[in-house]
């Protein structure tokens, strides 16, 4: 079947299965292939992109059930939170293998544009669902409230 979906501000019409994983559009037939491949069963978080803003495991997520929705990757993330997220990451060297990253940057943009100040609750909370293997957890709390600080116009 041919499905029409919203990918980083572009009409795409792509045939595949109804079931067909978000992700393997992504990767596979747009060549985003900066959403990874984590577990296949929503649980680390790797695959997470926007789905009308709200984050969302591409992994779990049937091409058929995208619908109008608006998907953004993390190819197209670009306004003053991202930048300030990515900024913070790499001020306090979030990344380490990296494999994570994408998806726990997906995650933590989505935070701060929903949250502006998150306490370290609300943090864990909202990137609980992001597994990071080389276990950069502090670190990544660190840049969220670094990015949140920046944003407020607050010196980090």
């Amino acid at each position: 079947m041919v499905y029409a979906v919203r990918v980083n501000g572009s009409l795409h019409k792509v045939e595949a299965d109804g079931q067909t994983p978000l992700l393997w559009v992504l990767r596979d037939t747009l060549g985003l292939t900066g959403t990874k491949y984590g577990c296949g069963i929503a649980q680390c978080g790797a695959c997470t992109v926007h789905v009308d803003g709200q984050p969302m495991r591409s992994c779990s997520l049937p091409i058929e059930f995208v619908g109008s929705a608006e998907v953004t990757t993390i190819e197209a993330i670009d306004d003053p939170i991202a930048t300030a997220v990515q900024q913070a990451w790499v001020a306090r060297d979030v990344p380490q293998c990296g494999f994570c990253q994408s998806g726990q940057v997906m995650s933590a943009v989505a935070l701060l544009r929903a949250m502006p100040s998150p306490s370290d609750s609300d943090i864990d909370t909202a990137m609980s669902g992001n597994i990071c293997r080389c276990a950069t957890y502090n670190r990544i709390r660190a840049a969220i409230h670094d990015a949140a600080a920046t944003l407020r116009g607050e010196a980090v």
